[in-house]
């Protein structure tokens, strides 16, 4: 009787320990590791993703976290450098033994961290990936609902705008960075400008970390264009405009393709500026109760960060949607399986604050949902189309 009594304790005790293991692994915190660009070229951008990754990792806390656990958000700086990105979630997956991933910014950071998560078979949801036919794996899934063949669509939905207006260009100088996506994009919106039969007065490219625009002001002043396409990224097209206005030339219309949107819309000469988009601070974006909760936080913590933009525009929206994604996800298996979140997103529409999204197409992509939008008086205003453009407003030009 004393054996089987003294086994009994032992098996008790046993049980206790595993359930104060058990216990304490519950309240470990969901690990998410990524990388930002929080210096170099990207880093103005990048910090409007670090600010959105803050507040919604504070506000899913406060929601409860993740399957009752607490999120912690691991984030390190790539320096813009994709090589740096793909050594850094190497860390994040086998040293830092992180949960789950979330995207970097930019398409050669995203394609770096894209192979490591490949690699470790791990789900990774990003937010600004610009190639859809080079995104293999199957397990990414992007925010940015750019469709599945952009090198199409934008260009053709910037024309569609600008004839909308009554100014559709019969000339166009287009000048870009070699930046992988951008380059991607300005080489497709060259053939839609062909086919459309606007002739080209200038092709002009410069090495991604170009600070010297002088020279390509001049050129594109000499061509006199009716409408310049710049393939920016970050501050391009910032110090492309400062060129222009020491040669003394001001395009009559130009659209930026991926500028640091607080630089942009802050600049005296960007009045007019178009570029892309997927959401912006005003109705009827923000008649949705999330996105104006969103927008108004933001407002609020991009003030107190002095950062250039302190309204919601596409990036922080792309950004929002993939945490989003990420949050439905993990909700929707209720587990943290990579394979089972990856199968959950392919088979269900999840609700955003730049809409329903779904990712049953080619390479996981879905709809596409990309806007144009003008600097109007210091705001980034939605011009086209008219059912989603900002009450009363019109594309503008000179």
């Amino acid at each position: 009787m004393r054996t089987l009594l003294s086994w009994l304790s032992r098996l008790a005790a046993g049980f206790g320990l595993l359930a104060v293991i058990g216990s304490a692994s519950a309240q470990n915190p969901v690990r998410i590791g990524s990388t930002l660009a929080l210096t170099g070229p990207l880093s103005a951008t990048a910090q409007i993703h670090k600010l959105v990754g803050e507040i919604y990792v504070e506000q899913l806390n406060k929601r409860g976290g993740l399957l009752g656990r607490q999120v912690e958000w691991i984030v390190k700086d790539d320096q813009s450098k994709p090589d740096v990105a793909r050594t850094l979630y190497e860390q994040l997956v086998t040293a830092d033994k992180v949960d789950l991933l979330m995207g970097p910014y930019a398409t050669g950071a995203i394609l770096s961290a894209m192979g490591v998560a490949q690699r470790y078979e791990k789900i990774l949801i990003h937010h600004t990936f610009g190639i859809p036919s080079m995104a293999k794996y199957e397990r990414h899934f992007p925010a940015w609902s750019l469709g599945s063949e952009p090198g199409t669509t934008v260009p053709t939905t910037v024309l569609a705008a600008l004839g909308a207006a009554g100014k559709t260009p019969k000339t166009v100088a287009i000048v870009t960075s070699k930046f992988p996506s951008i380059h991607f994009m300005s080489l497709g919106a060259r053939e839609v400008f062909k086919k459309r039969g606007v002739q080209e007065v200038l092709f002009l490219e410069w090495e991604f970390g170009n600070r010297d625009f002088g020279p390509i002001a001049a050129r594109v002043k000499d061509a006199k264009p009716d409408f310049v396409w710049v393939g920016a990224i970050g501050l391009d097209g910032n110090l492309l405009l400062d060129a222009m206005k020491k040669v003394d030339y001001a395009p009559p219309l130009h659209f930026h393709l991926y500028p640091a949107p607080g630089p942009m819309v802050k600049s005296p000469d960007a009045n007019g500026a178009l570029s892309v988009s997927i959401f912006e601070d005003h109705p009827p974006y923000t008649n949705n109760p999330v996105a104006a909760e969103f927008t108004k936080l933001f407002h609020e913590r991009a003030t107190k960060a002095n950062l250039p933009e302190t309204n919601v525009e596409v990036q922080a929206a792309a950004s929002f949607t993939a945490w989003q994604l990420l949050e439905a996800a993990v909700n929707g298996t209720k587990s943290l399986d990579d394979k089972k979140m990856a199968d959950w997103l392919k088979a269900n529409k999840v609700d955003t604050i730049q809409g329903r999204l779904r990712f049953d197409g080619p390479s996981n992509y879905g709809d596409d949902l990309m806007r144009v939008k003008q600097v109007q008086n210091g705001k980034w205003l939605v011009v086209y189309p008219p059912e989603v453009a900002a009450p009363g407003a019109k594309l503008i030009a000179k």
